[in-house]
C-alpha cells in the first residue's frame, strides 16, 4: 500500500462492464512528507475521495480488485482509504 495525493477525476463515457458505476480518479504517489514520487496512476475509488485528498493507495491488480470485490474486473490499482494524518519519526542511517 502506499501514499498518493487526488489530483484529478477521470470521466470514462464507455467503459468496461464490470466498471459501471466505479468512479475513477487521477492519483499522483507521495512521499509520508508528501513529496510527488513515481507516475501519475488512475485508480478506482472505493473511498469516497476527491480532489486534493491525500489517500491509500494500492497499486497491486490482485489486491485492488479483491479490495473493491469486483472480481474479474480490470483494475490496476484503487483509493481504499482517506488518509486524515501521516506521522513518521527521522530513522538514523547505521554508522
Amino acid at each position: 500500500m502506499r501514499l498518493g495525493r487526488v489530483i484529478g477525476n477521470v470521466v470514462a463515457t464507455r467503459k468496461n462492464d464490470k466498471l459501471e458505476g466505479a468512479k475513477l480518479l487521477l492519483v499522483q504517489p507521495v512521499t509520508a512528507t508528501d513529496e510527488p514520487i513515481g507516475s501519475v496512476v488512475i485508480a478506482v475509488d472505493a473511498a469516497q475521495a476527491g480532489v486534493g485528498d491525500r489517500v491509500l493507495l494500492v497499486v497491486e491488480g490482485r489486491a485492488a480488485i479483491s479490495a473493491l470485490r469486483r472480481p474479474g474486473a480490470p483494475v490496476d490499482a484503487a483509493v481504499l482509504g482517506v488518509v486524515d494524518q501521516v506521522e513518521h519519526r527521522a530513522v538514523k542511517a547505521a554508522p
